[in-house]
């Protein structure tokens, strides 16, 4: 299945000033897309850049600010560093001079509490061995990391991290499951339902549908795309009856009355939720839209950011449906891609996540993590969607 830029698996580089994290990232890539220097804290904000890892996958490498970043910028530095582990699927730690401390700690404890593998590195062995007792030591972490060895002028250790790197990155963060393989069949005929109105890229279709469109030819089925006011003419002429049909969730209503009751029917939204979010959780969630209560505040995630119009499913459709659906006052915070909550998650009395085409499903669980702790209920767009508009039993049944 495509990936967009976002959606492939991240790797994080983490260590001190001028331990060559930089240096790391221009080695892997074959370009000097990250400044190096002799001078400490050249690199200041995460800078990203794609690799592809060859018999592997297309990644994501994340370079960070120096961990023993100083003065107040350099707080903040250190701040966004660790903001990063909540995004990265694999993190590479490197060391030189076996000089391990308390910087080295917090990311490893960071590392693990976000429940992220790790290779450490330890750098410039052209010029200081690693110490065999910090070998053993560092052997003995609980996380059991991979050590390597390496030299960023010599390459001495490239073949053993890009081998370390593949056996160590978690098979979901690349190995992606698919959309549909569960429900269909070789020769099944699905029905995509994809509306064209003002949130429609111009001469696109938006990512959810082109990965429901490439599922569904990887699993030898057969996929039949066509507008809404398409819909009924077609399955009438035809005669064909769809092993399932799939639908933007904004015409979920209308999907529900056009699609025969004996054919399942589910969206693009909820496919997602089940592909990368915790569908469990969302199941938990979303029947606790009926539980709202006046003066409840509700926080709605993006996974992107786009332009705001009147149609806008997210900021103005889902707000409205459930201020309908519950008869309640309700105050609703909207936040994009991956910015900081405008208050505490405690704040909220329930979460409602788009479906993520945009982001990697850690990157995903980790947004929703922090409400998940607090006990707070989440949902996703679709299942909102469709349970507001009373037809979520037979939008979640195909699953079932």
């Amino acid at each position: 299945m495509s990936k967009g830029r976002e959606s492939k698996p991240h790797i994080g580089i983490y260590g001190r000033r001028n331990s060559g994290k930089s240096s790391l990232i221009n080695m892997l890539t074959g370009q000097s897309v990250a400044i190096v220097s002799e001078h400490p804290g050249t690199t200041t904000d995460p800078v990203k850049k794609s690799l592809e890892l060859l018999d592997f996958a297309p990644v994501i490498l994340v370079d960070t600010a120096g961990i023993d970043d100083i003065g107040d910028l350099g707080v903040k530095r250190i701040e966004k560093t660790f903001e990063t582990i909540n995004h990265i699927d694999l993190a590479i730690l490197i060391i030189t001079n076996s000089l391990w401390g308390d910087f080295e700690e917090q990311l490893v404890e960071r590392f693990s509490k976000q429940n992220v593998p790790f290779i450490i590195i330890h750098n410039k062995i052209d010029l200081t061995q690693l110490n065999s007792k910090l070998k053993t030591s560092l052997q003995a972490l609980p996380q059991k990391p991979t050590i390597v060895e390496m030299s960023m002028i010599t390459k001495v250790g490239l073949k053993q991290l890009v081998d370390a790197i593949k056996q160590t990155i978690p098979d979901s963060s690349w190995q992606m499951p698919s959309l549909l393989g569960e429900i269909i069949g070789k020769g099944d005929i699905v029905l995509l339902i994809t509306p064209i109105d003002t949130e429609a890229p111009a001469g696109r279709l938006i990512l959810p549908q082109v990965q429901a469109i490439r599922d569904i030819l990887d699993n030898d089925a057969i996929a039949i795309v066509l507008k809404e006011t398409e819909v009924e003419g077609f399955l009438r002429s035809t005669g064909i009856k769809p092993a399932i049909a799939v639908t933007d969730s904004k015409i979920f209503s209308l999907a529900d009355s056009l699609i025969p009751a004996d054919v399942p029917l589910t969206s693009f939204s909820i496919l997602l939720a089940r592909f990368k979010g915790d569908f469990d959780s969302y199941i938990k969630g979303t029947p606790k839209i009926a539980e709202l209560k006046n003066g409840d505040r509700v926080l709605i995630l993006e996974s992107c950011t786009h332009h705001v119009s009147c149609e806008d499913i997210g900021r103005v459709k889902i707000p409205t449906w459930i201020r309908n659906f519950t008869s309640k006052e309700l105050e609703f915070d909207f936040v994009a891609g991956l910015d900081k909550l405008p208050r505490a998650i405690t704040d909220y009395a329930l979460v409602i996540q788009c479906g993520g085409c945009m982001i990697t499903p850690k990157q995903l669980k980790s947004r929703l993590l922090p409400a998940i702790e607090a006990g707070i209920p989440i949902t996703n767009f679709g299942m909102a969607i469709a349970y507001v508009q009373g037809i979520y039993n037979r939008a979640v049944a195909v699953f079932e």
